[in-house]
């Protein structure tokens, strides 16, 4: 018995028509024929009644059709498993990221594994932390770079500190550097300020109540691109992470005092095992993150946290 025999079988039973399911195969009518008949000398027993041109299942049909079903799933299964142990490749990360780290780092590791496994397929879900980590828990990420502490009391969660980073206050570049700007002086100072769903948001908000008041918003409810353009445009000033000013030379970063900084994890859910693309994807970003640091490549104020 062999699976491309069972395959045209599940084809005729399907279409319950023999030139179809030769078309459906991409076979020459007559060859699939020939091996459904030897498939059922075989097997000992017709598997199809051909009465005045109908195409019907003998009850021996019947009894194969779910079973061949089955073997041809499972063929296809470890077809897959073998590909992705000789070299992925084939396969699918679904990757959640904050805005920060697309614009970032994150590029740079995805042309990476892009080169090492071209045949992987890459979706990458772009969000604040709060919404990945949802989304994640819902099984509708495999891995998400999140930010720490989670927001969340799902446990099914496993997360991994792969950096850290400073977070600054970005203005215009024309404003004059200073070395420094304490929390205290953002009061009253009108601030661009992200959309709900956001770690940074929340980061802000906290130290400047912490500090006893309450920022005044200039713009409120952006995107990580709008909210440098807002302050591009002389609109305000916003807490920024420091990575995000690389490629924006119309802003300038000022470090806090005291400093605040946040921790990126690798997260995926307990309960689920990562398929050997996203295990392949982790092992890229951690290699790339490693080698970054040592050569003194990674964005000012950013820190590997973990080696690969």
């Amino acid at each position: 018995m062999q699976l491309q025999q069972l395959a045209y079988f599940v084809a005729v039973a399907e279409t319950r028509h023999f030139t179809q399911a030769a078309e459906r195969a991409r076979v020459a009518q007559p060859s699939l024929s020939k091996q459904i008949k030897a498939l059922e000398t075989e097997l000992g027993a017709p598997l199809f009644s051909r009465a005045r041109g109908n195409v019907t299942l003998t009850p021996a049909g019947e009894a194969l059709l779910p079973l061949a079903r089955r073997m041809l799933a499972d063929a296809e299964t470890a077809r897959r498993e073998v590909a992705e142990l000789a070299g992925l490749r084939r396969g699918r990360v679904r990757l959640g990221a904050t805005p920060s780290l697309c614009a970032g780092l994150l590029a740079d590791a995805l042309a990476l594994f892009h080169r090492d496994y071209p045949g992987v397929e890459l979706r990458v879900e772009e969000g604040g932390s709060r919404d990945l980590v949802r989304d994640l828990a819902r099984g509708q990420l495999d891995l998400a770079l999140i930010i720490l502490p989670l927001q969340s009391t799902d446990p099914s969660l496993v997360t991994e500190e792969i950096l850290s980073e400073n977070l600054v206050v970005a203005s215009a570049s024309d404003r004059g550097r200073r070395p420094y700007m304490r929390i205290e002086e953002l009061r009253g100072r009108p601030l661009v300020m992200f959309r709900r769903g956001y770690d940074v948001r929340e980061a802000t908000l906290a130290a400047c109540r912490q500090a006893g008041f309450e920022p005044r918003f200039a713009v409120e409810g952006g995107e990580m691109d709008a909210v440098l353009r807002f302050v591009e445009a002389g609109l305000g000033i916003a807490v920024v992470p420091s990575m995000v000013l690389e490629s924006r030379p119309g802003l300038m970063g000022t470090p806090l005092l005291p400093g605040l900084r946040r921790t990126v994890a690798l997260a995926h859910r307990k309960d689920v095992e990562p398929t050997r693309a996203a295990q392949a994807f982790r092992a890229t970003l951690l290699s790339y993150l490693t080698e970054a640091a040592a050569d003194g490549t990674l964005p000012p104020g950013v820190e590997a946290l973990a080696s690969s």
